[in-house]
């Protein structure tokens, strides 16, 4: 079934723990030229930095690029309480995050998370007005069908925990991160083609993560609908880059 909703493109970075606070901001400064660019190629865009950095981010966005999304890495999945060392989502809506990652490869190999949970915490997002961005993926590669498989309760779960609202996949193949080159676009697209199938009407943007640069989305376009970007983003220039590319007809 064909989405009603316009399928908005969209580029984003998370800085995961590579920048120190001032690093950080300046690399914040040097993306503010990256709104109205954004806004000429109709692209959304969304930096993720650290959950230390968040507050002077968001003033400086706020200020100078209020088109840019903030993110958080992460999130609790309830508002409040006893929870040491968590970080509420409702604290996140207040700084001014639009958009939260969750079940990135990293926490479910490092820190266990399952589907089960992701979903809990998504929940906690649009009840907080936020937006998921789920990040999907199978850890071996093999045939479009295997990934499909893997992939299909991970989507399945944010589906059920969530009614109406937008949900962001990022589609990252365990087995291409941090890889010289990404997965193959014919893979990419076929795979993701069969897993926007399994959302139906929902509204949901799937993006490409693992190894993504100049090109990945040219070549993958007919499948996904942006980019998150890592390490390559570091470079503000080439975060320019990508927007002008995947804005591009």
């Amino acid at each position: 079934m064909a989405p009603a909703f316009p399928r908005r493109r969209t580029v984003g970075v998370s800085l995961k723990m590579y920048f120190g606070l001032e690093k950080t901001a300046q690399y914040i400064q040097e993306c503010i030229p990256l709104g109205p660019h954004a806004l000429s190629h109709q692209v959304d865009v969304f930096i993720i930095p650290d959950f230390v950095s968040l507050t002077a981010a968001s003033t400086a966005l706020n200020l100078e690029a209020p088109n840019i999304r903030l993110g958080a890495q992460d999130c609790f999945w309830e508002d409040s309480g006893a929870y040491t060392g968590e970080v509420s989502p409702v604290v996140l809506k207040s700084i001014g995050c639009s958009l939260v990652e969750l079940g990135h490869a990293e926490r479910r190999r490092l820190f266990g998370e399952n589907d089960e949970l992701v979903a809990k915490k998504a929940q906690a997002c649009v009840r907080n007005g936020m937006t998921p961005l789920v990040c999907i993926g199978e850890k071996n590669h093999g045939s479009v069908a295997s990934a499909v498989d893997e992939c299909r309760p991970q989507i399945t779960s944010i589906l059920e925990a969530t009614t109406d609202e937008e949900i962001i996949f990022a589609y990252e193949p365990v087995w291409a991160i941090g890889q010289p080159k990404p997965a193959s676009a014919e893979y990419v697209v076929a795979v993701t083609r069969e897993l926007r199938q399994l959302c139906g009407a929902r509204q949901v943007r799937f993006l490409y993560g693992g190894s993504a640069g100049p090109g990945t989305f040219d070549a993958m376009r007919d499948g996904v609908d942006g980019l998150f970007l890592g390490r390559f983003a570091h470079d503000p220039q080439n975060f320019y880059e990508v927007i002008k590319e995947v804005g591009s007809e």
